[in-house]
Formats: structure tokens, C-alpha cells, sequence
């Protein structure tokens, strides 16, 4: 079957982020709860995301050695494990913070190592005989449902039994995952890079492979335009889910099934946004619908939680903020996968991951110590603000218009069925 490939990495990815969509909400919650601090919850998410956003931007080599499927299942089982040991440790009472923030940083290492999954997608996707555009839009609509699924389901079970149990399931997905990644061909993968000839040391040719992925990243300035917003726009986002959303909750709510709605009301509205693009993405100019989602998406969400103080308002920014996401990341997907060499995509787009990943943990950092020194609803209007400032960019920097020009030339060379390169400067 042609198509085996793509469904089961489908699979293996929705069911994965079903599983970390209800640990994003849970661990936030159970912290907030057992210390009543903002800030030791910022600490958490910062302890998580740091370890992920280092691997990322240095172990592009290292997964290029091993492969990426093989990566990928190995770090799935480990993570099951790990995600694991945190309920067992809470429920004998053997749980400080200090080993809470312990674990999960050895999980978002092992997450960061593990993430570079997106690599097998055009591999599949072509298998299937699948248009690129398509295929990323089945990917973030999945891993959107993924998300109206998980983030409302782990509401729901907090509510009933624990946050840890929460965990539980989460495991449960990274076992289920790895196991359908063996289902994805070999073949799927790049060739692992060659190991350095005796001439030169380990160190120096994997330092030589990291300048290879930086070096082609800041030679296209289009990914590095796209890095930079995505770093303040991630930064912020993380504050949001971490942080300021969880605060919200509590203080207005007092119920973790009103985090689970938040999310999951966002969630319906992000499938549906992802299915319109899947379908009519194809079609359409990249760069307007990817700028029109990102202003959608991100600054009135912030901007509802300031002013509301029942949950039907931020029910419905939540759901047309869904939306507008749902254009996001099909468009910066398949504008990457045309910029990138194949071969270079572990180390290039790894290499981008990191800066765009890198204000992540300060986001957590940066949402709750603002919430304890003066207070969420500044803290919303701050964030909201510069939200609203780096989503204005695609419309006035020239360097985003490059997003049409690649996907016209994409659709001719399918059209046309000709092997036409598309132009990137520094590509070897």
C-alpha cells in the first residue's frame, strides 16, 4: 500500500500530540495548584522547554547520523517512560518540585531529539502521491484535532480524578506512537550523513555539520524572518498557554474544565481552519491567508482574557482565533520543505526550530514573574500588544512575498512535471 506509510506517521503523530496537548494543560495546572505560584509554574514550563530548544538547535547532526525514523521511535519510548514516572512518583508521595522540574526537563530534551519527525513528511506524502500543500494541511489539521481532542478531554479528567492520572494517557500516546512509526518505511528517511574520515576528529565534523545547517539558514532571508517572528509570537504563546490562561482560570473559574474548553472550543476552530486550507491551500496565494491567520490568531486572545470576566467571550475569540491558525503552519511548512534541500532539513530547519523554539522557556519564564509583579491583566495588554506588533510584519517587510513566489513555482514544476529547482541561495 502506497499510502501505508503516510497514514500510520498520520496516526502516530495525532495520537502523540493528543497525548502532549493534555500534559501542555495538565502540568501547568497541577504546579498552579500545589504551590499557588505563577512563577514556580513559569519555572516548570521553562525547565521543559529550554532542554527541547538546545537539543533542537544542536542535534541536527546527531539525528542525521541515526535517521529520523529511528530517532523518532527510540525517543518515543523513552519519553512513555519518563512521562510515566511522574504519576508513579506523585501517587507514592515521592514528587518535590525539584524532581518534577528534573523530569520534565529529561523529557523535553528527549522530545527536542525526537521532534525532527516532519522530515519523513514529504517522503511519504510523495509515496502517497499527495501534493506537498495538502499534505501539511492533513498534518496540521490532524495535529489540530489532536488538540480539540486532548486539551478539553484532559479538562475533564483533572476535573474528575487528577492531573497525574492525565499524565498517565500521555504516556500511553508516546507508546502507541512509536509503535506505528515502525509501520513508515526506511526509505522515508535521508540517508544518514557519513562519519568523519580519520583525518578529522568526531567533534570538529559534527561542529562542521551544525555550521553547515546555521550557515544555509542565515543565508535565506526568508527563514530567518520567519524565525524571528515565530521566536516572539512562540514567546508569547507559551505565556499564554502556560501561564496567563491557567491564572485566568483559576481566578474567574475556579475549574480546570474551563482551561479544557478555552483550548478545546480553539482547537474546533483551528480543524476547521486547517481543512480550508488543506483543500483550497492548493490554489491560493501563501502569504495573505498566512498573514490574515497570524493577526487573528494571536493578539485578541490575549486582549479577551483582559477584558472578560465570564467564559462565553473568550469561548468565542478562542474559536475564530482557531481559525485563523489553521493557516499557519500548512503555509510555513511547505514554504520550508521548497526552500530546504532535502538533505539539509534535519540541520537547517532544526537550526530554525531552535531560534523560533528559544522564546518558548522564557515565554513561561516571562508570564509568570510579570503576573506576580504587576498583575494579569497588565501582564495580558503587554503581551497582547506585542502580539499584535510582530503578526503586522508579513504585511510590510518585502521578505514575505518570497512565500508566492515559491509556491507559483512549485505548482508549475507539478504542473509541468519538470524537475525545476527552486532557487536558494547557498544550497550545495
Amino acid at each position: 500500500m502506497k499510502r501505508r506509510g503516510l497514514i500510520a506517521y498520520l496516526t502516530a503523530e495525532v495520537i502523540s500530540t493528543t497525548g502532549t496537548r493534555m500534559s501542555m494543560i495538565a502540568v501547568p495546572w497541577f504546579v498552579l495548584i500545589t504551590t499557588g505560584s505563577a512563577a514556580l509554574t513559569g519555572l516548570v514550563a521553562f525547565a521543559e522547554m529550554l532542554p527541547y530548544v538546545l537539543v533542537q538547535a544542536f542535534g541536527g547532526p546527531l539525528v542525521d547520523r541515526v535517521g529520523v525514523r529511528t530517532m523518532a521511535i527510540v525517543t518515543d519510548f523513552v519519553a512513555a517512560a519518563l512521562v510515566g514516572l511522574v504519576p508513579v512518583l506523585y501517587f507514592l508521595d515521592h514528587l518535590p518540585f525539584w524532581a518534577l522540574a528534573v523530569v520534565v526537563a529529561v523529557v523535553g530534551a528527549v522530545r527536542g531529539a525526537g521532534s525532527t519527525t516532519y522530515v519523513l513528511l514529504p517522503s511519504v506524502a510523495g509515496d502517497a502521491g499527495t501534493p506537498i500543500e495538502r499534505a501539511t494541511g492533513l498534518h496540521d489539521g490532524m495535529n489540530r484535532v489532536a488538540t480539540m481532542v486532548g486539551v478539553p478531554l484532559a479538562g475533564v479528567l483533572m476535573a474528575i480524578w487528577s492531573a497525574p492520572t492525565v499524565l498517565l494517557l500521555d504516556a500511553a500516546s508516546f507508546l502507541i506512537a512509536g509503535a506505528l512509526l515502525l509501520l513508515v518505511p526506511r526509505s522515508a528517511q535521508p540517508e544518514p550523513t557519513t562519519r568523519p574520515d580519520g583525518t578529522t576528529s568526531a567533534a570538529r565534523h559534527y561542529a562542521e555539520e551544525l555550521r553547515v545547517g546555521f550557515s544555509f539558514l542565515f543565508r535565506q532571508p526568508l527563514l530567518v524572518a520567519i524565525a524571528l517572528m515565530v521566536f516572539v509570537t512562540n514567546l508569547l504563546d507559551q505565556a499564554y498557554f502556560a501561564v496567563l490562561a491557567p491564572v485566568w482560570v483559576r481566578d474567574e473559574l475556579g475549574s480546570p474544565l474551563g482551561l479544557g474548553l478555552i483550548g478545546g472550543v480553539f482547537g474546533v476552530g483551528a480543524v476547521a481552519g486547517s481543512a480550508l486550507f488543506a483543500w483550497a491551500g492548493p490554489r491560493l496565494p501563501r502569504r495573505p491567508p498566512f498573514a490574515w491567520g497570524f493577526l487573528v490568531a494571536g493578539a485578541p486572545r490575549f486582549a479577551v482574557l483582559a477584558l472578560a470576566v465570564t467564559l462565553p467571550p473568550v469561548l468565542a475569540v478562542s474559536l475564530i482565533a482557531g481559525l485563523g491558525v489553521g493557516a499557519i503552519n500548512p503555509a510555513l511548512s511547505s514554504t520550508e520543505y521548497e526552500l530546504v534541500p532535502r538533505e539539509l532539513q534535519a540541520r537547517v530547519m532544526g537550526a530554525e526550530n531552535a531560534i523560533a523554539w528559544a522564546g518558548i522557556p522564557i515565554g513561561g519564564l516571562v508570564g509568570g514573574f510579570l503576573v506576580e509583579g504587576i498583575g494579569l491583566t497588565p501582564t495580558l495588554l503587554v503581551c497582547g500588544g506585542l502580539y499584535l506588533l510582530a503578526t503586522l510584519t508579513p504585511f510590510v517587510l518585502p521578505v514575505w512575498k518570497q512565500m508566492d513566489e515559491l509556491a507559483e513555482r512549485g505548482r508549475a514544476r507539478e504542473a509541468g512535471g519538470l524537475a525545476v529547482s527552486v532557487d536558494a541561495p547557498g544550497a550545495t
